[in-house]
């Protein structure tokens, strides 16, 4: 197949944290916004999985192309796997990176060092216009630091602490993260996927 794949995001940095986990694929990756898709599809899922089917078999439908789209959650074990599907909008719509992280660190403030274990979740779906849809994912886990440290990365990653490598998500190289991190996992399964539907 090859041609263009979509990327169902118009965030910047996750877009370039999958142009760089799919180097190498002969496809073009482009954006909704490249191809004029103004769509924002709701993610009203219960899970990870739910809401990166929803992505990508309504994208892939829009645009009569290959969509390849995401859903990534942390999960904190103190919070019963919160904040999971809803991390992006945990302290609420439009709130930003730096806010998300505030709302969590004050939810986990009377939890110490030894309970503050969490992972970090990615199900990336790959969808075709003919409606099939394969899932694969991916899985990270660390402990949630007391205070932001690093600024690579976004989302939580300032906060997510790997102790093997006694950095946060945020403190890595771009090249470690993809190597290590959850949707690095993810994508390179979901490049399995993509080389099977070239013909």
């Amino acid at each position: 197949m090859g041609g263009k794949l979509l990327l169902a995001t118009n965030n910047h940095d996750k877009v370039r944290e999958y142009r760089s986990l799919l180097v190498g694929l002969p496809y073009d990756l482009v954006t909704p916004s490249d191809v004029g898709i103004t769509t924002r599809v709701e993610e009203v899922g219960k899970s990870l999985e739910e809401n990166a089917r929803l992505k990508a078999t309504v994208l892939a439908g829009q645009s009569r192309l290959v969509a390849l789209a995401d859903d990534s959650g942390l999960e904190v074990d103190a919070l019963g796997g919160e904040p999971g599907p809803l991390s992006a909008r945990y302290a609420g719509e439009g709130a930003s990176d730096s806010q998300r992280i505030d709302y969590l660190l004050s939810r986990l403030e009377a939890v110490p060092q030894g309970k503050r274990t969490a992972r970090f979740r990615c199900v990336i779906a790959i969808a075709t216009p003919g409606g099939k849809v394969e899932t694969v994912s991916g899985e990270r886990s660390g402990i949630i630091a007391f205070e932001p440290r690093g600024e690579g990365g976004f989302g939580y990653d300032p906060i997510f602490y790997l102790p093997e490598l006694d950095k946060t998500m945020a403190e890595l190289s771009p090249e470690v993260k993809n190597r290590v991190s959850h949707r690095g996992e993810a994508a390179r399964k979901a490049r399995q996927v993509l080389e099977r539907l070239i013909v």
